[in-house]
């Protein structure tokens, strides 16, 4: 089980979620990828910015909490949504785009370069990948959950293989200069 499987920390983490969005980095997905475009957000949690990327992009949504995609179900009965796991992603179809706001961050190292490799094969040749992280070089675990902090250099090495980094940069969310964005694309696969 894990700590998201559980009905009162999804609740708390709603209401501590409360207030904050992925408008900003939603807006610098916008300014790359054009209306319309298929978007598999991972760790979508409550949906709060599920809801942003639907007014532009067609979107499916994905946790590995079932009690998330079942909140959210309720609430909005059309929405595509999908069980997954950020690390192995087990799904046939391929996607535009994929995003996540603070969701790799509870991955491993090693997760996370998994992770980058399984998102690189769902993408169409040219997508987009956008993810925010805790910006640092720590390591913390709070009831069981993991907090990997990530710089760009720290980061380079796992995605080096798959994607080309097109916007890279720190941010606000709490703290001054507390979270990191990253903006990839998917690398061309080599001449034959």
């Amino acid at each position: 089980m894990t700590f998201y499987d559980n009905q009162e920390n999804v609740e708390q983490y709603v209401a501590m979620a409360q207030g904050y969005d992925g408008q900003e980095l939603v807006a610098l997905l916008r300014e790359h990828l054009a209306a319309g475009a298929s978007v598999l957000e991972l760790g979508m949690g409550p949906g709060v910015d599920l809801d942003l990327l639907r007014t532009t992009y067609s979107v499916i949504g994905s946790d590995r909490s079932t009690i998330f995609l079942e909140r959210y179900q309720r609430t909005h009965p059309e929405a595509t949504l999908l069980q997954l796991d950020a690390v192995t992603l087990a799904t046939t179809m391929q996607v535009d785009a994929i995003y996540s706001n603070k969701v790799l961050h509870h991955l491993t190292v090693a997760e996370l370069q998994r992770s980058f490799a399984r998102q690189a094969e769902i993408l169409h040749d040219g997508g987009l990948a956008l993810h925010s992280f805790w910006y640092g070089a720590q390591e913390e675990e709070h009831e069981g959950l993991l907090f990997t902090y990530h710089t760009e250099e720290s980061l380079q090495p796992l995605l080096a293989d798959h994607f080309d980094v097109l916007v890279s940069h720190q941010y606000t969310e709490m703290d001054e200069g507390d979270s990191l964005v990253l903006l990839l694309r998917k690398k061309e696969p080599p001449a034959a």
